[in-house]
């Protein structure tokens, strides 16, 4: 980008002179997770320079540290790899952890991706004056700021845990961990554990606690959808793709139900009360995803896995339930969720809500104005990810593409110019 550009952006702000920073021809890349990595193998393609910036030290971390042992993907491979290199086809159907994060590593050593770690960002503001991105860093107590034309935020939906205020909490006196801590059940051998929360991680996590033999108590305290994986040796998902091809989303989840009770039975006398909104319309609308069951249905079933209403209040060693139920336990694990941090350094009020996540629903939200973009809100996991990026790279590579050209006739009719004058 032509250093000239800058010029207006250093006469608004002289104190920008005075830090450390560098300006970036193309755009910075915020988050070195899957979505951060797709986008910018895209822009790779494009030909267009870029800068990812990461908080951790490596990249994926929420794969790396913050997920259990036995965790897999959720959907058959071929929906969750990223553009332009598919997994190994040694690779299968559900990858595990491991193997996802050795794709990932391979796709970001494939396209020359290098993700400068460490680098946390305060602050991202646009400049209206000059057109720019001023986006901070912290380094090591060192701060920085890089200057760009675009900026891609792909920190992701699950940036941050969600740590709920539940009332004696804090007095329980026994060990209480978010599901990001969580590795193995190994650890809570022959004890009695309160899971709070009946997502796919909660049902995971009670299902490795019996696993190795702990006594897991889940806490239900709203509606869940709870799907088999696969029916009939064929993935619940790819089933569903196939029929949103050809009939409405409300008959596709009506049948999805109908499935799932053939597969599953009554759900409901267990203790898991089905939302009135159906699975595909629920996880659309409100970012809710069903519950993949592996295993876990049978545990419950079985009473392995104990299913408990919500919580009232903790005291020692000790839970009491909405309906007057107390129950002796010895840890807490608390499956809760996790949630967007674009609020906290994000300086803008018109593309992102104040939850984080962006204003205009699907498949419309991935284009800002003034050069901003998102990749990986769509709440469609990694399939959703890869669309994202496939559409950023196109866009910001005709508008990098064409500013290259138009500063490059500037040049040459300087050229020309001093040229004749000799």
């Amino acid at each position: 980008m032509d250093q000239g550009l800058f010029r207006d952006l250093l006469d608004h702000d002289q104190d920008l002179s005075k830090r450390k920073w560098t300006l970036v021809n193309g755009p910075v890349i915020v988050g070195a997770g899957p979505s951060g990595l797709a986008t910018a193998a895209c822009l790779r393609d494009q030909g267009v320079p870029f800068v990812v910036l990461e908080r951790a030290e490596c990249i994926a971390s929420l794969w790396q540290k913050r997920t259990y042992d036995r965790l897999k993907l959720h959907l058959p491979k071929q929906f969750c790899q990223l553009p332009k290199l598919p997994f190994p086809e040694d690779f299968p159907e559900y990858p595990t952890k491991k193997q996802f994060i050795e794709y990932l590593e391979s796709y970001a050593k494939h396209f020359d991706i290098n993700p400068k770690f460490n680098e946390c960002v305060q602050s991202a503001s646009y400049d209206e004056t000059s057109g720019f991105w001023r986006v901070k860093t912290v380094s090591n107590e060192a701060e920085f700021e890089y200057i760009c034309r675009w900026l891609v935020v792909a920190t992701g939906e699950n940036a941050e845990c969600v740590v709920p205020d539940i009332e004696g909490l804090t007095e329980f006196g026994g060990e209480v961990i978010h599901a990001r801590e969580y590795k193995s059940g190994e650890k809570f051998e022959g004890q009695k554990v309160l899971v709070v929360g009946c997502g796919n991680s909660g049902m995971e996590l009670s299902l490795d606690l019996c696993n190795h033999n702990a006594s897991p108590s889940m806490v239900v305290r709203s509606s869940v959808h709870v799907l088999p994986r696969e029916v009939f040796g064929k993935s619940t998902f790819e089933i569903a793709v196939s029929m949103m091809k050809w009939l409405p989303l409300w008959l596709v989840d009506k049948l999805m139900l109908v499935l799932a009770w053939l597969v599953l039975g009554n759900v409901e006398k267990y203790g898991l009360k089905r939302p009135s909104i159906g699975p595909l319309e629920l996880k659309n609308t409100q970012g809710k995803s069903p519950v993949l069951d592996i295993g876990a249905l049978d545990k419950i079933k079985s009473a392995d896995i104990n299913v408990v209403p919500g919580i009232k209040r903790f005291s020692y060693k000790q839970v009491e339930l909405v309906n007057g139920e107390k129950l002796d336990i010895e840890s807490v694990i608390l499956a809760t969720g996790y949630r967007s941090n674009v609020p906290s350094w994000l300086r803008e009020g018109d593309f992102f809500c104040k939850k984080g996540f962006p204003k205009a629903p699907f498949p419309h939200g991935w284009k800002g104005k003034g050069g901003l973009y998102a990749a990986g809100f769509t709440r469609r996991g990694l399939s959703g990810a890869a669309s994202d990026a496939i559409r950023i790279a196109q866009d910001i590579g005709k508008l990098w593409k064409d500013e290259t050209k138009q500063h490059k006739k500037i040049a040459l009719a300087c050229q020309r110019r001093c040229i004749s004058q000799f």
